[in-house]
């Protein structure tokens, strides 16, 4: 009987368990490790403005394949004045990740870029504006550091809503 119970219930719940465990990714799976690299990348970089958290989360070879801010320098010192930059002009820069993709060596996420225009943005003037701008960013990573970055961004939709383009 007890053998019985054993077959019956016991062991059909046991592989179904390791089967679920299979199929999910774990916490520490490279896919997830990844992600959390983006979401500080977002979080620190970007939305505090913390510059010196690029040096560990980018390869000093990393390469910035964005069209808007064509050869910027490689590495970590290329993309800090870039980030200066949006925050200069953007005081209350923030990014909302809306979806992030994974893979051992990719994260494709999907943000929305919100702020008010307070500063130039490169050559345009402050506008006092707020926006809200899709964008998709695709980060390569290898051992835990970013060594290229795409980015399309809907830019028609910033200059409309900053005013530059009816």
């Amino acid at each position: 009987m007890i053998v019985n119970f054993f077959h019956r219930l016991i062991l059909p719940a046991v592989c179904m368990t390791l089967v679920i465990s299979a199929c999910s990714p774990s916490p520490s799976s490279s896919a997830e490790q990844n992600k959390n690299i983006v979401r500080r990348y977002f979080g620190e970089a970007w939305d505090q403005g913390k510059l010196e958290a690029l040096d560990s989360l980018l390869a000093p070879q990393y390469i910035n394949h964005t069209p808007s801010t064509p050869d910027p320098p490689r590495g970590p010192g290329g993309l800090k004045p870039i980030i200066a930059a949006f925050r200069r002009a953007f005081p209350d820069l923030h990014f909302e990740i809306k979806d992030l993709i994974a893979s051992d060596s990719m994260v494709v996420a999907r943000v929305v870029m919100t702020g008010t225009q307070q500063d130039s943005l490169f050559q345009l003037p402050p506008t006092g504006k707020k926006v809200a701008v899709n964008q998709i960013n695709i980060e390569k990573i290898v051992h835990g550091r970013i060594v290229e970055h795409w980015r399309v961004t809907d830019e028609l939709s910033l200059m409309r809503q900053l005013g530059f383009v009816p």
